[in-house]
């Protein structure tokens, strides 16, 4: 992987320092520009944050011009854990150095995924508690069911019931089991609602962080 290549987008407060930082990470296939309406709108919810949007660190190795976090070529229930291992020291790494940039502390940085980046977002707080202050994962799931939840990180899971790219089962399940370890941690369903980002899936996610 080479995440040098990769193309980040930032968005800066209009005045003053930042105070908050958030990271938002796309789909498989998919790049930093797709976010860019969330980010928009999370600006406008929290004007004293700085947010940055990477590509994924690799090419989209299915079909040309999206990016991917991690391949998806032959991944299966029993691989995934794998798959998903291999490319977190990058972007651990990456969040780091985006902290230091801006000099801002774990607990007031904020990771949002939508669908793999989710998955990347989620298991990132797995392997390093604490990375983060809060993670947001849209129509995402755990690479499999953690063994132990995060104890210095807010989760909150948000999912259409519909989804049939990444099904609401295999979250729910991890919801259920991470609650009943008294992790800091929400689900969120909409009902017909496929593998999206919901307008009113976001608004809650946002509702969340406010802590509403």
């Amino acid at each position: 992987m080479n995440s040098q290549a990769a193309t980040v987008i930032q968005l800066l407060p209009s005045q003053g320092k930042p105070t908050r930082l958030f990271i938002l990470l796309h789909g498989v296939g998919a790049n930093a520009e797709g976010l860019r309406p969330l980010a928009s709108l999370i600006q406008r919810e929290f004007p004293e944050t700085v947010i940055e949007i990477p590509d994924g660190f690799s090419p989209f190795d299915a079909a040309p011009g999206g990016r991917q976090w991690f391949s998806i070529r032959g991944v299966t229930e029993q691989n995934r854990p794998a798959h998903v291992a291999a490319a977190l020291p990058e972007l651990v790494q990456w969040v780091r150095k985006a902290q230091e940039r801006h000099t801002i502390s774990a607990s007031a940085t904020t990771l949002i995924g939508f669908s793999q980046g989710a998955i990347m977002a989620l298991e990132a707080t797995v392997a390093h508690d604490g990375l983060v202050g809060q993670v947001v994962a849209f129509a995402g799931r755990y690479a499999g069911l953690p063994e132990r939840g995060p104890q210095h990180t807010q989760v909150h899971l948000l999912h259409g019931e519909d989804d049939a790219v990444m099904p609401l089962a295999p979250t729910r399940a991890a919801f259920e089991w991470l609650l009943a370890q008294g992790c800091d941690i929400t689900l969120d369903t909409l009902a017909r609602c496929g593998h999206e980002l919901h307008p009113v899936l976001v608004a809650k996610a946002i509702a969340r962080l406010k802590g509403l």
